[in-house]
């Protein structure tokens, strides 16, 4: 089961520094991302008994993908686009 786990998470994170086109499709990727770590978390927190702490790295989770939704769509009201190409530093 945890070999699972270790394959999703490192799907995760290969397709994370593949997308990178644009801002909604690595976020979608961050996603995954915290997932795969939920998953985990979950199966520790459950084997230990500690399901408060469960609730906890859920509510971090929502928490980051609530502000990650929220700067996407600044950055879409500001910018018109979500093209990562766009946001140059020059």
């Amino acid at each position: 089961m945890m070999i699972l786990f270790i394959y999703m998470y490192t799907m995760s994170i290969f397709s994370l520094l593949l997308v990178r086109k644009h801002i909604f499709l690595c976020l979608l990727s961050l996603e995954y991302v915290v997932l795969s770590l939920l998953m985990v978390y979950m199966y520790y927190f459950i084997y230990t008994g500690s399901f408060y702490m469960l609730i906890v790295m859920m509510v971090f989770f929502v928490c980051e993908g609530v502000l990650g939704l929220s700067i996407l769509v600044s950055l879409i009201r500001c910018h018109g686009n979500d093209f990562t190409m766009t946001f140059s530093m020059w």
